[in-house]
């Protein structure tokens, strides 16, 4: 064991001992010295009535130190309080002097107390400034060197907050800000940030934390991207607020994530579109445990329905929504009654029981299988909940008098090259054909968009992980590109757009600009603090390999079918004219696709699925497992 941490670890008591002994120490130094400049020591010392001084004034004076709270102060942590404590204790200690000499009678030169005070001040705050530079010296040994990017007041309660804990020490800031370069923030210089570079390589920097909680999301996203180049990962703080509130520690200190380099800035939703088919209503979401369905029921419980019923399959996920939403029920005192049911969207007869029983307004109809190679192995399946989920949904909500129903598509659903993306288009056809019936009270719509950032299945849990591993980082194919969307974006605008809903509308989020997923996964393992192991960097941290498009797997996404759009009042919504089968072709298109999924006649499926009006042109052939199983076991080719 070192000194320090034979020093640390000893009980509070022998610590403040210690102090004491040191300020008493202190001020015998202060006191002699301090005449030894004025007069002779040798015959001074010799005078009785001088140490009759000395010792009012120290007993005096550490009784001071001590009601002033001096020794309740953790050295290591040392503030300006401390400081300003030191400096009143000193101007009391000198007055004692004074007021001790002059009622004693005791020769005192004026030059003495003025000394006295200089040096006693300065060896008591020296003294401890030192103490505690010795200490965080030596944390800083095992502490990670990391620079401050803002020099704003987010960056200075950072840099408070660091100062209370071991794991990082900061050793610059960097801002933008020309006027800000070389001043100095509590000890610690700002750069301009083309310095980066030096001081990284000068103090050997690995992390960056990112201390500007509040700018726009363009300029973190030009922030961000700048950093990439430098090896070093790149944290980002909380809001501003948790800094205040004192909450920030290392744990809260997170990895910029994709939603920082691929977010933007957010439209503010209009509140009559978010309350219209909500407020005081009885609200079902169908496939509520799921990424969409679950910020579905989030979304909706800020505008105060009447009744949430929470339609899931999966027992987990009903309850982990379920609770949380109780939660934050409790935590706001709503009187809103959460109904967790358990179904499928299958069940026909279960769907309008429920419909019925709760005389439900609304419905948000998220349940669907989306997984593009799950449903290529699964084809009867992904068809069965896909189609005929949202057609037995759909028909519940008729014979129910439900007034609204949201379907939840997806940009896979346009000219489809997988069973997935043909199956949402079907469940599309389904709606639009129903809606198009005559008298038709229930309002049917939906809401087409992209991937969302951070769902079940998305690309970047997936990177996150092989990175965490070390790599390979996996990648189907150098060209594919993809539309992101935050979950409560979509959220929010799926329900927006389903209160503009006439009847049969089709409407488009705008998804802003595709991103190449390569580059994706690649500013990912930058911010990381790793380097790309590549034939230019053999002896790079990470690989990107490419395994190959899977099952129905498209290089590109699109999010209409024909030219027809046209905008809304809401700048990120538009909607689309898109052909349909009316309702008694689509039914005897339904009627035969039916029979052949009873019969697994895969061959048949693919059939019915080319001539629906869903633009499906497969890449690959029939992926079925089963049915590959069932043709490999009989003898027969797969490919006939």
């Amino acid at each position: 064991m070192n000194l320090i941490t034979a020093l640390l670890s000893l009980p509070r008591n022998t610590k403040k001992t210690i102090l004491l002994t040191h300020d008493f120490l202190i001020i015998l130094f202060a006191f002699w010295f301090s005449i030894a400049i004025r007069w002779d020591f040798i015959h001074e010392v010799a005078k009785k009535e001088y140490w009759v001084l000395w010792a009012i004034t120290t007993v005096v004076t550490i009784t001071c130190f001590i009601r002033l709270g001096l020794y309740r102060a953790v050295i290591r942590f040392l503030g300006s309080k401390v400081l300003s404590t030191a400096l009143v204790g000193s101007i009391i200690s000198v007055l004692i002097l004074i007021l001790t000499a002059y009622f004693l009678r005791i020769d005192l030169p004026r030059t003495i107390p003025i000394l006295y005070f200089l040096l006693l001040l300065i060896l008591l705050t020296g003294s401890r400034l030192s103490i505690r530079a010795w200490l965080q010296g030596s944390d800083r040994r095992h502490a990670v060197p990391v620079i401050i990017y803002g020099a704003g007041d987010s960056g200075r309660q950072l840099q408070e907050a660091l100062s209370q804990l071991n794991e990082y020490y900061p050793i610059a800031f960097v801002d933008d800000d020309p006027k800000l370069h070389r001043s100095v923030i509590r000890n610690i210089g700002v750069f301009s940030p083309q310095d980066l570079q030096k001081l990284i390589e000068r103090h050997d920097v690995k992390k960056i934390l990112l201390a500007m909680p509040s700018i726009r999301v363009e300029r973190r996203k030009q922030i961000i991207r700048h950093l990439e180049i430098y090896a070093c990962e790149v944290l980002t703080i909380p809001g501003m607020k948790d800094l205040l509130d004192g909450k920030v520690s290392v744990s809260s200190l997170k990895k910029v994530s994709v939603f920082d380099l691929l977010g933007r800035t957010p439209v503010e939703p209009m509140a009559e579109l978010m309350a219209a088919n909500i407020a005081d209503k009885v609200v079902m979401v169908t496939g509520a445990g799921g990424s969409i369905g679950a910020e579905l029921c989030r979304q909706i419980m800020q505008h105060r329905p009447k009744k949430l019923v929470m339609f899931e399959l999966s027992e987990f996920n009903l309850y982990s929504i379920d609770k949380e939403l109780n939660e934050y029920k409790q935590l706001h005192g709503l009187d809103i009654e959460l109904l967790p049911l358990l179904g499928s969207v299958q069940d026909q007869a279960r769907l309008q029981a429920v419909m019925q029983t709760y005389e439900v307004a609304t419905i948000y109809h998220a349940a669907a299988y989306k997984h593009v190679p799950m449903v290529e192995f699964n084809v009867v399946e992904g068809i069965r909940n896909n189609v005929y989920g949202t057609l037995h949904c759909a028909q519940a909500a008729i014979a129910a008098g439900v007034q609204n129903f949201v379907l939840i598509s997806t940009d896979k659903a346009v000219r489809p090259t997988n069973t997935m993306g043909a199956s949402k288009r079907l469940a599309e056809l389904v709606l639009q054909a129903l809606a198009a019936m005559p008298n038709q009270a229930t309002c049917f719509c939906m809401v087409r968009f992209g991937n969302v950032l951070g769902s079940s299945g998305s690309v970047v849990p997936v990177f996150e992980k092989q990175i965490l591993a070390g790599g390979p980082v996996t990648l189907t194919h150098p060209e594919i590109t993809r539309f992101f969307m935050t979950i409560p974006e979509a959220a929010q605008l799926v329900i927006q757009a389903g209160a503009m809903g006439k009847g049969g509308d089709v409407f488009v989020l705008d998804m802003g600009e595709p991103v190449k997923i390569i580059d994706l996964a690649q500013q990912m393992v930058h911010l990381s603090g790793l380097t790309l192991k590549n034939e230019n960097n053999p002896k790079g941290d990470i690989e990107i390999k490419i395994s190959g498009l899977r099952p129905g797997e498209k290089l590109y996404e699109e999010l209409l079918v024909g030219e027809q759009v046209c905008g809304t009042s809401h700048s990120r919504i538009m909607t689309a004219q898109e052909i349909f089968l009316p309702w008694p072709q689509l039914e005897t298109l339904l009627a035969a696709l039916d029979e052949a999924c009873n019969n697994n006649d895969q061959p048949t499926v693919r059939h019915l699925l080319l001539q629906a009006p869903a633009a499906f042109k497969p890449k690959d052939n029939i992926c079925d497992l089963v049915w590959q199983q069932q043709k490999m076991a009989s003898g027969q080719p797969l490919n006939e």
